[in-house]
């Protein structure tokens, strides 16, 4: 029961494969078992092959409640980005199918200006609910570009560049 759970985490990507020796230990598979201390302390850590991951760092923080007292945290590793400029591939869907392609550029980091003035209202608000999903999972910021419905978005390590923006603004589709 407990190996169904843990592929389940391991599908949906909130757990890695390797990273629940208990689970191993409670099927029967013994991955990384600890070889016991020779002086009764507590046991070696196992070996590793390979090069640590940096994300897997311990921090112990005190507590309010006691010095020298913590708890084993993990320190977010801090992520570098390289900023280049790309061209907004400009979107006017006529259909919700049609937000298949917003999701597919996105994926291809590459900024989406997203047209929606041609649809009715409930199609506009479909896509804009949809967009700011895909934003918010994909780590993309998602703007007005002008009173209508008109969005840019702009994915992580992309940037929209000057020259691009006044190419909007001539057809419109950036006024903000």
């Amino acid at each position: 029961m407990a190996n169904m759970w843990r592929r389940a985490m391991v599908y949906l990507g909130l757990q890695d494969e390797d990273a629940d020796d208990y689970d191993d230990a409670v099927s029967g598979r013994h991955a990384a078992v600890r070889p016991p201390s020779t002086d009764g302390g507590p046991p070696e850590p196992p070996e590793t092959v390979g090069e640590p991951d940096p994300r897997d760092r311990l921090t112990v923080r005190p507590r309010a409640n006691g010095p020298d007292s913590g708890v084993p945290t993990r320190t977010p590793a801090l992520r570098t980005v390289a900023i280049t400029p790309a061209r907004a591939h400009v979107i006017e869907p006529e259909e919700f199918n049609d937000a298949r392609e917003v999701g597919t550029r996105i994926k291809q980091r590459q900024p989406v200006l997203l047209d929606l003035r041609g649809l009715d209202r409930d199609l506009q608000r479909r896509f804009i609910d949809f967009s700011s999903g895909l934003a918010f999972a994909a780590g993309t910021r998602m703007e007005r570009t002008t009173e209508q419905a008109t969005f840019l978005l702009t994915p992580e390590g992309a940037e929209v560049p000057g020259d691009e923006v006044e190419r909007l603004r001539a057809r419109g589709l950036y006024n903000i």
